[in-house]
């Protein structure tokens, strides 16, 4: 469902600026307060990895500049890197037209992904011979 605030956005002129505290209010969370994040590599477009985000992981993003997620095993903020190295340093974010997914790009250190491979999108689907092929190693 559409939400009137983002509606309202469609119509909005280039370079229009709004209060970043309104979009972060505004944004469709879902019942466990999370909203899915696409982690994208600044320079190559390459998208990393998605993971979840709660208002205060956002916002100690947006504070830090460290991609800062919500755990949904852990129940806990986890900073991406702070066990591994691996940190993700924010460059930008979006947020979609509906305002239910955000997209972030970001400066990788080291693998986004915990098998050590650069991106978690590493198993690509073949529909022409209905199999599936590891692209990249660890």
């Amino acid at each position: 469902m559409k939400r009137m605030f983002f509606q309202n956005l469609e119509h909005a002129a280039c370079n229009h600026t709004l209060p970043l505290t309104t979009l972060i209010d505004e944004l469709a969370f879902n019942e466990q307060g999370l909203v899915p994040v696409i982690a994208q590599d600044a320079d190559s477009s390459e998208v990393l990895m998605l993971a979840w985000m709660n208002k205060v992981s956002l916002e100690q993003t947006l504070a830090t500049g460290r991609m800062t997620y919500w755990s949904r095993s852990r129940h806990e903020l986890w900073i991406k890197g702070a066990t591994s190295g691996n940190y993700q340093q924010l460059q930008s974010l979006r947020v979609d037209c509906d305002g239910d997914a955000l997209l972030c790009r970001v400066i990788q250190q080291g693998a986004a992904c915990h098998t050590m491979r650069k991106s978690c999108f590493y198993i690509e689907a073949n529909p022409a011979n209905y199999s599936a092929v590891i692209i990249s190693s660890a």
